[in-house]
């Protein structure tokens, strides 16, 4: 069975690094990714039209070049996260968990017992194809299993320190966009209120040993949120990267142009 890249990170108290895997269903890109030497690449099934067989593809791609899967999910159901596990998943980022209630019936379906009742199955991906020894496979999913959720609510905001003092529960993540709207000040990210969230977030992160989480659109970007304990750490997408390395061909060129008068 395969050990997390990100939860050793954590472990040793260091910054895991990811990107995220958007443009399209694409195993290449993501082996791409991994094998340029990614703790772990971002699949994010909520905000696009990819299929449990995409996905599985991008997970085996991602396991074989050597980073950890995290997906993502369009919701938070059941099976709508432990088949995720199934697939190779090394570990999930909920969207908009809502609370403390909303954050144990997260736990209960992607955890086994004595933490959770995740579903059980042991013929799949994680649990080596069936081959591993059923019991070693569950203490084993437990262990190397990491869940992440998005504090993305005012909400869960005002139960975060409840949310990240739960066994099962690894990280909480800032998920400034929406948690900006939800309270109001929609896209004002140096809002005092924005400010003050993202350090009662980062606060509760530290005081139960949980990783605080960020997304960011360059390494600069998450220094200040590194100082804040930030130790789960993406920077940008595949998206935005091919934006702008094409929009720099393309300014080049026009150049090249001018120069020419061609």
């Amino acid at each position: 069975m395969r050990k997390s890249k990100v939860l050793e990170k954590l472990r040793a108290g260091k910054i895991a690094w990811t990107t995220n895997v958007s443009a399209g269903p694409s195993p290449l890109v993501c082996g791409l990714a991994a094998t340029l030497g990614f703790d772990g690449l971002w699949i994010d099934m909520e905000h696009r039209d990819f299929s449990y067989r995409e996905v599985s593809s991008m997970i085996m791609a991602t396991r074989e070049a050597g980073a950890d899967a995290i997906v993502r999910p369009r919701r938070s159901g059941p099976d709508g996260l432990y088949r995720l596990l199934e697939f190779g998943a090394a570990g999930l980022i909920v969207p908009h968990c809502m609370g403390v209630e909303h954050a144990k019936t997260i736990v209960r379906n992607t955890r086994f017992a004595p933490v959770g009742l995740r579903g059980m199955e042991t013929v799949c991906v994680d649990g080596d194809y069936g081959t591993a020894a059923a019991k070693d496979f569950l203490a084993f999913a437990n262990r190397e299993t990491f869940l992440i959720l998005q504090i993305e609510d005012k909400e869960a905001v005002a139960e975060v320190e409840g949310i990240a003092a739960l066994d099962g529960v690894d990280g909480i993540f800032l998920g400034p966009a929406d948690l900006s709207q939800s309270l109001g000040i929609p896209l004002e990210f140096s809002h005092p209120q924005m400010k003050a969230a993202t350090e009662r977030i980062a606060a509760a992160a530290r005081r139960y040993g949980k990783a605080f989480a960020v997304t960011v659109g360059s390494v600069e970007a998450a220094r200040p949120y590194i100082a804040l304990g930030a130790r789960f750490v993406n920077v940008s997408a595949d998206l935005i990267l091919l934006q702008n390395g094409w929009k720099a061909i393309r300014e080049q060129a026009q150049q090249a142009s001018r120069e020419l008068g061609l």
